[in-house]
């Protein structure tokens, strides 16, 4: 068992709670996307038992971090929800010396990988102009309210394999966002299990289509993944602050973040 997956997946299923923050990004900046990527498609192959011993600890991470850190980031999203932002972009921002550097750049990027590096960009930072549906906590369950969530969690769950796309953000697109961290909160186990089988669903088809494309195409890959996260600096980029007090504070946790990203790139990258 890779134990310290445990806190890698601490720090994605802290990220997933939050719109706008994608734990496919955060997987990058930890220096595990393709290994993620490869062990869940790994689980529906001959070998599946092998890779165990990475998705469990990480699984063990995520899921602890969303039930227990749910009511935190919750409460931090409502009050300080720009500093909040401002620490994962100084994260996002930060890391991306790492990810050129990982992909070997200078050396395999040609002039159509910049232009997939743009491509991804503009396909995440046009995500800032979707519009928002806070909607209500749904009280009422019913057989389509079921369907809706099976298939709210599945587009989300893919999505949410992709770095730059927040799953949590197309939850709120969808309108079932505040239904859904209500349950967890709450512990409401007949939403948890039709959101939780429609985000396994979701990420195992995902993963087979990234997979494929990582072996068979990895720099271009690389560079669409490097352009997506990108493009997630415009959807998480807040605005900047209207009081002293909050700019300030912004400029701390964007500090930090840029800090928490050099020690990442220090630890994963440089193993």
């Amino acid at each position: 068992m890779e134990w310290k997956n445990i806190y890698r997946g601490l720090i994605m299923g802290a990220s997933d709670v939050i719109p706008g923050v994608s734990g496919g990004t955060i997987a990058v900046l930890l220096g595990i996307y393709d290994r993620l990527i490869a062990s869940i498609n790994g689980l529906v192959s001959k070998d599946w038992k092998k890779q165990l011993g990475f998705l469990i600890p990480l699984g063990i991470g995520i899921v602890s971090a969303v039930l227990i850190l749910s009511k935190l980031i919750e409460w931090l999203f409502e009050h300080y929800s720009g500093p909040t932002q401002f620490f994962f972009l100084g994260l996002i921002i930060g890391i991306l010396p790492y990810l050129f550097n990982q992909a070997e750049a200078k050396i395999n990027f040609k002039v159509n990988h910049y232009i997939l590096l743009l491509i991804g960009a503009l396909i995440v930072g046009s995500m800032m102009f979707l519009q928002e549906s806070e909607g209500m906590v749904i009280e009422e369950m019913t057989l389509a309210t079921y369907v809706l969530l099976f298939f709210s969690g599945f587009i989300a769950s893919a999505a949410m394999i992709l770095p730059g796309i927040s799953g949590s953000f197309i939850l709120l697109v969808i309108g079932v966002y505040t239904t859904v961290i209500s349950a967890i909160s709450n512990l409401q186990l007949d939403i948890i299990a039709v959101v939780g089988i429609g985000i396994v669903l979701g990420i195992l088809t995902m993963s087979k289509v990234v997979n494929y494309f990582l072996v068979n195409f990895r720099s271009g890959t690389f560079a669409l993944i490097i352009g997506l996260v990108i493009g997630s600096i415009f959807v998480v980029f807040p605005g900047w602050p209207d009081t002293t007090t909050f700019l300030l504070l912004s400029v701390v946790t964007f500090a930090i973040g840029l800090f928490v990203a050099y020690i990442l790139g220090k630890v994963e990258y440089n193993d």
